[in-house]
């Protein structure tokens, strides 16, 4: 049987070997914003309509980070029974913005700091009989002798 990959939620990144999230940019202001907005510009001071589609930064600094130790609601899908916790960035990104997200696969709190590099991966979250949804994270960027330092 063969699974296919998708994401989780369409249109917000791209896969591949070097992903990115999608976002928009007001063509009358140049407020850029994700997730990719539409209708109206959400800047008080511009009353633009349209927007241009963007890729966002791939790398990124850590603004914050946390645990999540309880199971979110639903639509939230665990990945395993029972309940493993993970961790939650909000990365800020060159762009201006600051987006929430969670830790790679094998990295958890220990593994961050405030300020931090980290970079946009793609991985499993969940699958099913119809295949893999794939969700962003972020994943430490670990510079060469840091290993040693920590």
């Amino acid at each position: 049987m063969t699974t296919t990959a998708t994401p989780a939620i369409d249109g917000w990144f791209t896969t591949g070997p070097e992903p990115a999230l999608l976002g928009s940019r007001c063509t009358a202001c140049t407020t850029v914003y994700f997730p990719p907005a539409a209708g109206f510009c959400r800047n008080p001071a511009c009353a633009g309509e349209q927007f241009e589609r963007v890729e966002l930064s791939r790398r990124g600094t850590v603004w914050s980070y946390t645990d999540a130790q309880y199971q979110p609601p639903a639509p939230y899908v665990p990945a395993t029974d029972p309940y493993v916790p993970f961790a939650l960035a909000a990365v800020e990104l060159p762009e201006g913005l600051t987006v929430l997200g969670q830790v790679a696969e094998g990295y958890g709190v220990a593994d961050l700091r405030v300020g931090a590099e980290v970079e946009l991966v793609v991985e499993t979250l969940c699958a099913d009989e119809t295949g893999e949804r794939t969700i962003w994270r972020w994943k430490p960027v670990v510079e060469m002798g840091e290993e040693a330092d920590q």
